[in-house]
C-alpha cells in the first residue's frame, strides 16, 4: 500500500488523477491510497486547504500520526520561500519520503513578476524524485532550464462524467463569452474586449457575453477593482453584448454558463495550462486562448498573439471566426473515463518506482 499525500488532496484535479470508483484498471498495479488535507491554522471558507501543512518543515516534524510515503506536490507552494521549501526537501530525504511533483505553472497565474515562483520551481524541481507535467511544450521548458526530464500526462476531465452526457440546449444563435471572473491577474478581458465585437459583427447571428464576478465590485473584496469594473460595464450600452454580473459561480453553475456559450475565449497575458480549456472539451465548447502558454498544446484551440506586452487583435477577430466555423464536439464520456484510467495507472506507476527507490 503506498499512502500518497497530495498538496493539495480535495482539489478537483487531483480527485480525478484516482481510478473511476468501481474500477478494476489499476488492479495490477500496488494499490494507492489518497491521504486527506490536514486542516490549516485558520479555516476561513468550506473545504480551505491552504495554505498546506504537508510544506511545513517544522510542522512535519513535529507530527507523530500523518504517515505517508509520498509527497504529490501540484499548488499550493507559493505560501513557501526557497529556503522553507528547501527544508521540507530535507525532511523528506532523511524519512526516505519521495517527492513528486507536478508542474502546473511555469507562470503563476496569480503574479507578474514570476521571478518568486521560478526560484520555488527551482527548489522543488531539482529535489523531486519524479517529475510530472501536462504538455511536451511544458516538459521541454522544463529540460531546458533544470535539465530534468519531465513526465507528460496529459489533463483529465474537470466536469464530472455523469454531468457529460446531458446534450447542450438548443441555440440559433452563436454566442462568444468571456469570463472576465475576478479579474485575475493574468487576465486582460478589457484588452480583448473591441476586437471580440468587432469579430461578432463579422458572423452571422453572433453576440458576446460578458461574465464578471461581483467581488469585482465588493469594495470588502480582495478582487476589488472598481475602475476596470466600470469600463467592463460600459459594454452594456453595445446592442450585442450582453453584460452579466454575478457572484461566483458553483460547478454547477459553471457547467451551465460553458453549455450556453459557443465559444469561450481566454484573455490570459501569461499562464501555462488551463483546467478551464478541459471543462470546455468536457462539455463541447470551442475554446479561442491567447498563445502565452501551451494552451494549444494541451488541447485543439483556436489561438492568438497575446502576451505580457503584446496584444494581436487582429488574429483575435480571425481565431473567433474561425472557431465559428470549426466547433469543438464535446468529448466523449467514454473517452474521458478510459484516459482517467489510463493517468490513474500512469501516477501508480510513478509512486511505485519513487518508494522502491527509497528503500
Amino acid at each position: 500500500m503506498i499512502r500518497v499525500a497530495s498538496v493539495p488532496s480535495s482539489h478537483v484535479y487531483v480527485q480525478h488523477l484516482q481510478p473511476v470508483l468501481g474500477d478494476g484498471a489499476v488492479s495490477t498495479l500496488e494499490s494507492v491510497t489518497l491521504l486527506p488535507d490536514p486542516p490549516p491554522v485558520r479555516v476561513d471558507v468550506p473545504g480551505q486547504w491552504w495554505p498546506p501543512r504537508l510544506l511545513d518543515a517544522q510542522w512535519l516534524a513535529e507530527q507523530t500520526d500523518v504517515q505517508f510515503d509520498v509527497l504529490h506536490v501540484h499548488f499550493g507552494f507559493e505560501s513557501f520561500g526557497p529556503e522553507e521549501l528547501a527544508r521540507t526537501v530535507e525532511h523528506l530525504r532523511a524519512h526516505r519520503q519521495a517527492l513528486v511533483l507536478t508542474v502546473h505553472d511555469l507562470h503563476n497565474p496569480h503574479v507578474a513578476d514570476n521571478t518568486d515562483h521560478l526560484r520555488q520551481l527551482d527548489v522543488l524541481v531539482r529535489g523531486a524524485d519524479a517529475v510530472i507535467t501536462l504538455t511536451e511544450g511544458a516538459a521541454a521548458w522544463i529540460h531546458d532550464r533544470w535539465g530534468v526530464s519531465a513526465s507528460v500526462v496529459e489533463h483529465p476531465h474537470v466536469v464530472p462524467l455523469e454531468r457529460m452526457n446531458r446534450a447542450r440546449p438548443r441555440s440559433d444563435s452563436f454566442v462568444i463569452g468571456v469570463h472576465a471572473k475576478n479579474l485575475r491577474s493574468n487576465m486582460d478581458p478589457l484588452a480583448v474586449m473591441d476586437a471580440v465585437i468587432e469579430a461578432a459583427r463579422s458572423l452571422p447571428d453572433a453576440t458576446v457575453r460578458l461574465d464578471i464576478d461581483q467581488d469585482v465590485f465588493e469594495s470588502t473584496s480582495h478582487w476589488y477593482s472598481p475602475t476596470v469594473g466600470a469600463k467592463l460595464l460600459d459594454y452594456n450600452t453595445f446592442p450585442d453584448v450582453d453584460v452579466r454580473v454575478h457572484q461566483r459561480f458553483d460547478d454547477d453553475a459553471l457547467w451551465d454558463y460553458l453549455t450556453e456559450i459557443d465559444v469561450s475565449l481566454l484573455p490570459y497575458r501569461f499562464g501555462t495550462h488551463s483546467g478551464w480549456l478541459e471543462a470546455c472539451r468536457d462539455l463541447g465548447t470551442t475554446v479561442v486562448a491567447s498563445d502565452c502558454g501551451f494552451y494549444a498544446d494541451q488541447a485543439p484551440v483556436h489561438s492568438f498573439r497575446m502576451g505580457i506586452d503584446s496584444f494581436d487583435a487582429a488574429g483575435l477577430v480571425a481565431a473567433v471566426q474561425a472557431a465559428h466555423d470549426d466547433r469543438t464536439p464535446s468529448l466523449d464520456r467514454d473517452v474521458r473515463a478510459k484516459q482517467r484510467r489510463t493517468i490513474a495507472e500512469t501516477h501508480a506507476a510513478i509512486y511505485s518506482a519513487v518508494t522502491k527507490e527509497m528503500r
